[in-house]
């Protein structure tokens, strides 16, 4: 699936849909430069999901944390990781265990670290806009991302 977001209020309501669609245990790599919305897009889905509090990337803590209508939602931003194998220092595998839904920004920064993701959400600034795509992985015919 392809959309053009022209306002922060249409990247608003893909949150909503998002929080509507996702499986209470799902991947979701994020995929963009900077500045392209991937934490915007986290946001959207976390107050969809009823969230009140600050929402604020995890470029500097690595991982964030919420709790939200019953579920449990894992912000990562691997950004800052220089190697792969500073995953294993967090315990990322561990939240993949879990039934919980991650959110994980530079995702190829945690090559042969990471699964393979449920979906891949790609942003990219067009105009005063975002071009988003939203691809369901099929795990049964792909190797390792």
């Amino acid at each position: 699936m392809q959309r053009y977001l022209a306002t922060p209020e249409e990247t608003d309501l893909l949150g909503v849909e998002l929080w509507s669609l996702l499986p209470a245990q799902s991947l979701i790599f994020l995929q963009g430069d900077l500045g392209a919305g991937k934490t915007t897009l986290v946001r959207a889905y976390l107050r969809a999901a009823g969230f009140v509090g600050t929402v604020k990337s995890p470029t500097y803590t690595l991982v964030e944390e919420y709790l939200v209508s019953g579920r449990k939602i894992v912000h990562f931003d691997l950004y800052r990781i220089t190697e792969p194998e500073e995953l294993e220092w967090i315990g990322i595998r561990d939240y993949f265990n879990q039934e919980c839904v991650c959110f994980i920004e530079w995702p190829d920064k945690g090559n042969g670290f990471l699964p393979l993701p449920d979906y891949v959400i790609s942003l990219n600034t067009e105009g005063q806009g975002r071009l988003i795509e939203i691809t369901k992985v099929n795990k049964q015919t792909l190797q390792k991302f």
